[in-house]
């Protein structure tokens, strides 16, 4: 996933409830969709930055002095500003670019 690319706004705004709906006609459904997908991409920003962070790391087993790494503020900084996973998944959904499947309704 390239978080660089994505339009999904920063703050939080008001969507219109029957363009939520539309595809699934079903606004709780629609909801659960992209809450299951704003989990997964909560976890694959968490293993991306985990990655980033582990490069830069030090493992000293003195407690005495700790180093202030650039590069590991760099990082999260640039993650802290990232739309959140929530909003990414809406901004998904919207985009139609989310593929689910009622196995009920089959």
């Amino acid at each position: 996933m390239d978080l660089k690319k994505t339009n999904a706004p920063v703050n939080t705004i008001t969507y219109n409830k029957s363009q939520i709906e539309e595809r699934t006609g079903n606004v709780y459904e629609a909801i659960t969709i992209m809450a299951k997908r704003a989990n997964q991409i909560n976890s694959e920003i968490k293993k991306e930055l985990i990655e980033k962070l582990d490069e830069f790391a030090t493992y000293n087993d003195s407690l005495e002095e700790i180093f202030e790494n650039k590069e590991q503020i760099e990082v999260s900084k640039f993650y802290e500003k990232l739309p959140k996973p929530h909003a990414l998944s809406v901004q998904e959904w919207l985009d139609d670019k989310i593929y689910y499947r009622n196995p009920n309704q089959d």
